[in-house]
């Protein structure tokens, strides 16, 4: 079993320097934007996203201090998606925790991740790199398009695999590489190690999302920290669900495409019963394996060294995952 926590003290230092450099650019005179950056910031989660910055500067042996501010900045992008995320999708819990607009409200959650976002382009501004402005503006839209795209599959049980797979690549993936490829960029790579690198954080983030979509039909909420079904609760389908309205006899697929259409949880236990039994859950990690064996075939031209071994440990951590 990978310990998450071995691959974090690779680069604690950084990260330590990482949280300080968050905390500080959550300062501001408008109480509710600290309270409520800090709420989210502070609520968990892995961090994987600027700890894949910060392990892909240290595979090229970087000694610069832009790895620590790109990490951070990709952290304020992802945590502004998760507030406008949890607006759109009406969540109320996340982490195990409620999120931040069921204590604020949906106005204060928006407008504070829009002030994120907007931190987060005057922090890129600092390092005075057009590519770097580059990489992530384009991360930073390609998300928005994959939200726009998920919301126009929600309630659709006819959204194939494909349709599915280009919806995470855009809202998960796309910023997992941006992260990897930032790494490379700063510490001076070719064009085609960066791109080496963005294959890695791309083919890791869809494992990560498909991992994710999994566990909201056979994991524990409690360790989740988000109640299973959700995703069925609003209206999205997902890999599992969509294997079964391929898959599933006449029956399962009828109870499937009523509940996507409704939103409903009422059979959520038949719902489940029926995901397990056709081998959806399985066909779903089986996608996650190879994402995962994708992203480690990736990193091949990439120097050996025990930040290489660490992005080789996340691959397989993703696949271990259960919560």
């Amino acid at each position: 079993m990978i310990n998450l926590e071995s691959i974090h003290s690779l680069v604690a230092d950084d990260m330590a320097a990482v949280n300080l450099v968050i905390l500080d650019h959550l300062e501001s005179p408008i109480t509710l934007i600290k309270q409520l950056g800090e709420h989210i910031l502070k609520s968990g989660g892995k961090r994987l996203r600027p700890l894949l910055a910060l392990l892909s500067a240290h595979c090229f042996s970087y000694k610069g201090k832009d790895h620590i501010r790109l990490a951070a900045i990709v952290e304020f992008i992802h945590t502004a998606t998760l507030l406008h995320d949890d607006v759109v999708d009406s969540s109320q819990m996340r982490r195990g925790q409620n999120t931040a607009n069921a204590i604020w409200g949906n106005q204060a959650s928006v407008l504070v991740g829009d002030f994120l976002f907007s931190r987060s382009f005057q922090m890129m501004v600092v390092l005075n790199s057009l590519k770097v402005m580059e990489i992530l503006a384009r991360a930073s839209n390609t998300i928005a398009a994959g939200e726009v795209l998920q919301l126009m599959n929600c309630h659709q049980p006819d959204t194939n695999e494909s349709q599915y797979m280009a919806v995470i690549e855009a809202k998960t993936a796309c910023l997992f590489s941006a992260a990897t490829q930032l790494g490379a960029h700063i510490a001076g790579q070719s064009p085609q190690m960066e791109e080496t690198m963005a294959n890695y954080g791309l083919h890791l983030g869809n494992a990560f999302q498909l991992i994710d979509d999994a566990l909201d039909y056979s994991g524990n909420s409690s360790e989740m920290g988000k109640n299973i079904g959700d995703d069925l609760a609003e209206g999205k389908p997902t890999l599992p669900l969509i294997y079964v309205i391929q898959h599933g006899n006449s029956q399962q697929q009828k109870l499937i495409i009523d509940a996507l259409q409704q939103g409903t949880l009422e059979k959520l236990d038949e719902i489940q019963k029926i995901i397990a039994s056709t081998g959806a859950i399985e066909y779903t990690y089986a996608a996650a394996k190879r994402e995962a064996l994708l992203a480690i075939e990736s990193l091949k031209t990439v120097p050996d060294s025990p930040y290489k071994a660490a992005l080789v440990n996340l691959a397989n951590f993703t696949l271990e995952r259960v919560s």
